[in-house]
């Protein structure tokens, strides 16, 4: 029996199909791994920075307030809601005379304040929930194709071996156990591939189901501050 036989054997003996299966199972695995290094990065991040919310609602005014989260919100991801909020508040505050009437004839202008707010959050928690998916799909795709990508080339490995065995005119099962075993081994790959793009969507699923609830928390304060609270020191 060949004891050569192995994944360089396998490679060796592959044809094109082989060949380009297993570089799709490459690429798949490189786009994968760097989605899953670059969004672990960024969570962190997102997770440090949640401590400033704290600290936002402990400055004297809004403009300190988003100064304070401003400098630890790296990944930009709660500061947009503060200060477009407080933007949107100053449009209909008296100190925003300037702005009301650059903007007399806005639909803006037309909104009550709560409105407004209302309409100014959720836009940003919109644009921060679809930066926060992004590369999730992709990472789903990759855990749910890699596998029978794998599959696609085993099958082919073994349809080739089989058809070498029946070309010979004898059958023994060192003969076919050789080829059959190696071209699992795309089988193997596929998995490889799938199994940390397939934990690391539920792990970033999770973060951004906690960010999320955190910014709806966030928003509905901030609402409450700016239509009802004081808002003295809005930028």
């Amino acid at each position: 029996m060949d004891t050569n036989l192995g994944l360089a054997h396998y490679w060796a003996q592959g044809d094109a199909i082989s060949h380009t299966v297993a570089y799709v199972l490459l690429a798949m695995s490189v786009v994968s791994w760097f989605y899953i290094l670059s969004k672990t990065l960024s969570s962190w991040r997102i997770r440090r920075s949640a401590a400033a919310l704290d600290g936002f609602w402990q400055a004297p005014t809004v403009a300190d307030a988003i100064n304070v989260i401003e400098q630890a919100d790296s990944e930009n991801v709660y500061t947009p809601l503060a200060k477009q909020a407080a933007l949107a508040a100053a449009i209909k505050t008296p100190s925003g005379n300037s702005s009301a009437a650059s903007s007399a004839t806005s639909l803006n202008a037309a909104s009550d304040l709560s409105e407004l707010i209302t309409r100014t959050l959720r836009r940003e928690i919109t644009r921060v929930s679809s930066r926060l998916e992004n590369g999730l799909t992709l990472l789903a795709s990759v855990g749910a194709t890699s596998p029978f990508v794998g599959l696609f080339g085993t099958v082919w490995g073994i349809y080739h071996a089989l058809m070498a065995v029946s070309g010979s005119g004898t059958v023994q099962i060192d003969k076919i156990a050789g080829p059959v075993g190696e071209a699992l081994i795309m089988t193997a790959l596929g998995l490889l591939v799938a199994i940390p793009a397939v934990l690391a969507y539920n792990g970033f699923n999770r973060v951004n189901r906690i960010t999320l609830a955190e910014l709806d928390g966030f928003a509905h304060d901030l609402h409450a501050h700016l239509t009802t609270g004081s808002r003295v020191g809005q930028p």
